[in-house]
């Protein structure tokens, strides 16, 4: 892992992206784009409200298996706690979690860099509360271009931030909903839920969706999926077939 770390090979090269109109993304082809190796940012609707790391647990669990680093600091872990493992069986299926806690945003900035650069990783999740200076649209440009040279997702959970401007691909503002039906009992809590607000993305127009996590779902690729808001605010089925591509 050390040696890995250390690699800076890729650091400073940055990806060309074709230009694309912005057409309103489909559910199946968002999951994807949000599961990809690049930045995306994070924020909770609430400051107690513990949907933005549901959510990206949610995008790990649907993933390949390998560690995934995760970096707070110490502002964020007062105001939000810290993720106790044990209690994620449903999530980190093959994942196992480093974590990490420093005591300056920089701090975390510079760890998730630093593991951005390292392709052994599966993920890497950075956890700042507030909007401090060190938090710059320099320093997110930094971690986009790592994660896209690289090919590791990194996702910021930014707890207690109004929104400051950020290089990130996609930017989630997430609140709690209920639970989904159980497919067997009535009376027990089925598939987690999130109101997922998608108000910033490279590529494609803003939405709204409810991103669903099924643990018990057969395929990895299954578990995580978004289902867009109907007009009248109830919940329609995304019927878009899985193999049309993100922003065609």
């Amino acid at each position: 892992m050390e040696s890995c770390m250390a690699n800076d090979s890729s650091y400073g090269r940055v990806l060309s992206l074709p230009r694309r109109s912005l057409a309103p993304a489909r559910g199946r082809a968002l999951q994807h784009i949000a599961q990809a190796a690049a930045l995306t940012d994070v924020h909770p609707a609430g400051g107690t409200d513990g949907a933005a790391t549901g959510f990206v647990l949610s995008l790990l669990g649907a993933r390949a298996e390998g560690p995934v680093l995760w970096v707070q600091d110490r502002a964020s872990r007062r105001e939000n706690g810290r993720v106790y493992l044990p209690g994620l069986r449903g999530f980190r299926r093959g994942h196992a979690i480093l974590q990490i806690t420093v005591s300056h945003p920089r701090d975390v900035l510079w760890a998730m860099e630093e593991g951005a650069a390292c392709s052994a990783l599966a993920a890497v999740v950075g956890e700042i509360h507030g909007a401090p200076a060190a938090l710059s649209f320099t320093a997110t440009q930094r971690l986009a271009i790592r994660a896209e040279a690289s090919g590791v997702p990194v996702y910021l959970i930014r707890s207690g931030d109004p929104g400051g401007l950020s290089a990130a691909r996609m930017r989630w503002r997430l609140a709690s909903l209920p639970s989904g039906p159980h497919p067997h009992d009535t009376h027990a809590s089925g598939a987690l839920r999130w109101d997922a607000d998608l108000f910033r993305a490279r590529g494609h127009a803003p939405g709204r969706w409810v991103a669903c996590y099924d643990p018990d779902a057969p395929r990895p690729a299954d578990r995580f999926r978004l289902v867009p808001h109907a007009d009248d605010g109830a919940v329609d089925p995304d019927r878009q077939p899985a193999s049309d591509a993100a922003g065609s």
